[in-house]
């Protein structure tokens, strides 16, 4: 008994040290769970390290070695196929590969100044010298990138040290830096008149024809500036800055689109490449492709991180898409170096005063007005600001120079009813009239005397010549102005602004026939804005119809968002009664002007009433006759919108009231005998 009490109690105590018998096999596999959940820890851990090795290793130079040998190939072919940028690093791995490479230095040095990089250029030079490159032999190369630099000493001191027979880039280089230096206002024209001679001197020369051509081209020498680009162009078709040269003359000459191509080309073998991008972005810009342009502007900052010009035109583009604020933020990124340009001025007012700040709007459009004192739309702007700062004076100072011509807009003269209340009256019945002169020559501020000085002492500077004919046709004497102006047609036969001004002066004389001749001279050289106005008024006021139409046309090709040639087309469209046509250019019009124009609404107005819509006739000519309740043209406008929706009562009143606006007038009445 005792025996099995021993044996009980054995198993009682055995049982309550384990009271659950099934925990040891589960004990057993949680441990190798365990184990098995460290090593694939470990295992991860391990190949972590591995990547952290490889990095680390990548880190510390664990590239495969560069063979400088060819690396400097590579450089050598990218170079030859115009791909300045690969070249460049390409140059730059094999430098870096073998310091002591003089061929490596020297193809760096080179490339650097085709990016316009003069310190990379600067340093490479001095490595080479130092590995025993002999002077002479990099002293064109230390010219330029010293001017690159703006360090005319440095630059000057290279071309000292060349000797007596220098070779063609020696002498680019030196030709150039003379120019830079010269202070007397006739740099330029030493420049190509020596580079001209280079040209001569060395006729295979492809970099010396595009310096010559792009300084022809600034000079405003379209036909010098195209035979040098497209000589350019012919000696190194694989030259992205010759490429792009002949881009900018062509689309100078005959429109946006016509430099597109060579824009594109200069980018297919430089994708990279700073001025073709840039030009390629205010190309596609203009011509209305925004997202285009805004890409192509991102590569520029690519290319070169920070560039002003880049962030110019994406003001541009957030401007005419309405963000104003964007275009504020992106100008202040330009950090002012672009400030003394019109297109960045008239950028800056326009932003400021769409944003409500008129004084600073002011400060922008008179350094507008100081720059191009002439220019009537800057007048205007500047005035319209001056009067939101509530400055009237200033704003009618602004203005007198327009309202004393007898071609001045209507929008002018309200702003000068606004500036001067005394005036209101007389002016305000100038409005009513809705009539314009024959534009007027603008009166010089300076003495003949002065102008004449100055003539004499640049014959062939358009500038001096211009100022001159000016001042002597607002004083009356029309025949010497044509003398001055043939002579500087004869000095500078390929300059469109000498042709302009030869045919200027002969319409104002009423020789229009005889105007025609420069006016077609000057399309044929530069086929603008301004230049397409006059051969096309030439046209019409000398019985050629067809010529002007096929002159508008092509325009219009070249350039199919150019307002005044899209307001001209309309009106062609409305005199020949194509009233569909004619809305549908006044429709995109109206989409880009909106509804604050009142020549516009008016337009819109008569269109719809001859196409027989009188409902939407009647919203523009009410719109228009807000605006103007005192103009007669937009007074009848809306007569004949109403007289089209059914309200005969309601038009011969505004009939009566356009006719008391401008009593007689042939079209009112022809209108109201009509109703």
């Amino acid at each position: 008994m005792a025996t099995d009490e021993a044996v009980i109690a054995k198993g009682r105590d055995r049982r309550r040290s384990q009271p659950y018998p099934m925990m040891r096999r589960k004990r057993r596999i949680w441990k190798r769970r365990s184990i098995q959940r460290r090593i694939r820890i470990l295992a991860v851990l391990f190949v972590v390290a591995l990547a952290m090795a490889g990095l680390l290793a990548l880190a510390r130079g664990g590239k495969p070695p560069v063979d400088p040998t060819q690396a400097l190939r590579r450089a050598t072919a990218a170079l030859e196929a115009g791909n300045y940028h690969s070249a460049h690093d390409q140059a730059r791995q094999a430098a870096d590969a073998a310091p002591r490479s003089r061929t490596a230095q020297m193809m760096l040095a080179r490339t650097s100044l085709l990016l316009g990089e003069g310190v990379t250029a600067d340093a490479a030079l001095d490595r080479a010298l130092a590995d025993g490159v002999p002077l002479n032999e990099t002293l064109a190369a230390r010219a330029e990138a010293r001017l690159i630099q703006d360090d005319l000493a440095g630059a000057q001191d290279a071309v000292d040290r060349m000797p007596a027979e220098r070779d063609a880039a020696m002498a680019r280089i030196a030709a150039q830096v003379e120019a830079a230096e010269d202070d007397s206002g006739f740099g330029g024209a030493a420049l190509r008149q020596e580079l001209q001679r280079l040209a001569d001197l060395y006729p295979k020369d492809a970099r010396i024809w595009t310096d010559l051509g792009r300084s022809r081209f600034g000079a405003g020498d379209m036909e010098g500036a195209s035979r040098a680009s497209a000589r350019a162009a012919g000696l190194a078709p694989a030259d992205p800055d010759a490429l792009t040269l002949q881009g900018e003359v062509l689309r100078a000459r005959y429109g946006l689109a016509a430099g597109l191509p060579w824009f594109q080309a200069a980018l297919a073998r430089d994708a990279y490449h700073l001025r073709a991008l840039l030009q390629y972005a205010a190309t596609l810009g203009d011509l209305g492709r925004a997202s285009e342009a805004l890409a192509a502007t991102r590569s520029a900052l690519v290319s070169q991180p920070g560039n002003p010009e880049a962030f110019y035109l994406q003001a541009v583009i957030a401007a005419r898409a309405g963000r104003y604020a964007l275009a504020q933020q992106l100008l202040q990124l330009t950090g002012g170096t672009l400030r003394m340009r019109p297109g960045v001025a008239m950028l800056e007012g326009a932003v400021a005063y769409a944003q409500g700040r008129p004084q600073r709007a002011v400060r922008a459009w008179t350094r507008l007005v100081t720059m191009q004192p002439m220019n009537v739309v800057a007048r205007q702007l500047l005035a319209a600001a001056q009067i939101g700062a509530g400055d009237r004076p200033a704003a009618l100072a602004t203005l007198r120079p327009i309202l004393a011509r007898t071609d001045a807009a209507g929008y002018a003269i309200r702003l000068g009813i606004v500036a001067d209340p005394d005036a209101a009256a007389a002016l305000s019945d100038r409005a009513a009239l809705a009539r314009r002169g024959d534009a007027a020559i603008f009166r010089s501020d300076r003495a003949v005397i002065d102008l004449k000085i100055g003539a004499k002492d640049a014959p062939t500077d358009p500038t001096y010549a211009l100022g001159l004919i000016r001042g002597l046709a607002s004083q009356g004497d029309r025949a010497g102005a044509i003398r001055v102006a043939q002579s500087l047609v004869v000095a500078s036969p390929g300059a469109p602004a000498a042709q302009l001004a030869y045919g200027d002066i002969l319409a104002t004389a009423g020789r229009n026939a005889e105007a025609l001749r420069p006016y077609a001279k000057a399309a044929d050289l530069t086929f603008d804005e301004p230049t397409m106005l006059r051969l096309v008024d030439s046209y019409q006021r000398t019985g050629r119809a067809r010529d002007a139409a096929v002159s508008l046309g092509l325009y219009l090709s070249q350039n199919p968002q150019s307002v005044p040639a899209r307001r001209l087309l309309a009106q062609w469209q409305m005199a020949a009664g194509r009233w569909d046509d004619a809305i549908e250019t006044l429709e995109g019009l109206r989409a880009q002007l909106g509804l604050r124009d009142i020549a516009l609404l008016h337009d819109l107005a008569v269109a719809y009433v001859g196409a027989g819509d009188g409902v939407v006739a009647r919203r523009y000519a009410a719109a228009a006759y807000r605006l103007a309740p005192m103009n007669a043209a937009v007074a009848d406008a809306y007569g004949q919108a109403l007289a089209a929706d059914g309200a005969p009562d309601a038009a011969r009143q505004l009939f009566d009231k356009a006719l008391a606006l401008a009593p007689g007038d042939p079209t009112i009445l022809a209108h109201r005998a009509a109703l």
